[in-house]
């Protein structure tokens, strides 16, 4: 059974960066997804690719994995390019403006 550790990106709903701090443990599937032929649907017998387990930190991850003899990889986040303006939302509407005003 192999297992992926990670912490999760911002979604393109978020401004900000709630829900991205814990880390997740995620079973990688076992056997491939089929189609029903009367349906349609989309079925798997793998039960583990439905378990999701929440972590406080990477370390407490690891340690679960290493615990219970799980084959995992570690998915460190990329660091994320912080956007500061000297003035903010604020300067839009400043009086000494020096710009035309553009909307």
């Amino acid at each position: 059974m192999r297992a992926r550790i990670y912490q999760p990106a911002k979604t393109a709903m978020q401004s900000g960066t709630a829900k991205t701090h814990a880390w997740y443990l995620d079973y990688a599937p076992a056997s491939a997804r089929e189609v029903d032929p009367l349906m349609g649907w989309t079925s798997s017998d793998d039960t583990q690719a439905q378990v999701r387990l929440k972590f406080e930190t990477a370390e407490a991850a690891e340690a679960y994995a290493r615990a219970k003899g799980i084959d995992y990889d570690l998915i460190l986040p990329k660091p994320r390019k912080p956007v500061i303006r000297q003035r903010g939302y604020g300067e839009n509407f400043a009086t000494d403006r020096k710009g035309a005003w553009t909307h």
